[in-house]
């Protein structure tokens, strides 16, 4: 992690900057985990950590951050269908804003394997016009 993304982490409320680690932390298991996406840089887009496939170009970015609305969220291209993807795999019981983001109070739903999916397909999005 650069100095620059490390403080943005570090600016984050306290309290929501386990989730958001943890969250981080997935994001890039879920890369190791998938060849076709290369390699994953991390870097500040709308002064949020973001996550972008350089290499292979597979990806839409995926940024993390706190909303409004409170607890701290995984953002992704609102133009995409990876929100309506998202929706209508994991059901009615996840918390989203719109088509951009899935918001979270608790961690502990971060192990949800629907968000892995959604992680996955994120990161090989533009694989499918290939």
């Amino acid at each position: 992690m650069s100095d620059t993304v490390a403080a943005v982490f570090d600016a984050f409320p306290p309290g929501l900057q386990p989730g958001l680690r943890a969250l981080r932390a997935l994001i890039l298991s879920v890369a190791a985990d998938t060849p076709e996406v290369g390699r994953v840089t991390e870097e500040l887009r709308w002064g949020q950590p973001a996550y972008l496939t350089p290499e292979t170009g597979s990806g839409s970015t995926l940024r993390l951050g706190v909303p409004k609305s409170g607890g701290f969220a995984l953002f992704v291209h609102c133009q995409s269908s990876l929100m309506e993807e998202f929706c209508a795999l994991a059901g009615p019981d996840w918390p989203v804003e719109g088509k951009r983001a899935i918001l979270f109070d608790d961690p502990a739903r971060l192990a949800d394997p629907a968000l892995r999916l959604l992680i996955r397909r994120a990161l090989t999005y533009h694989t499918k016009w290939r």
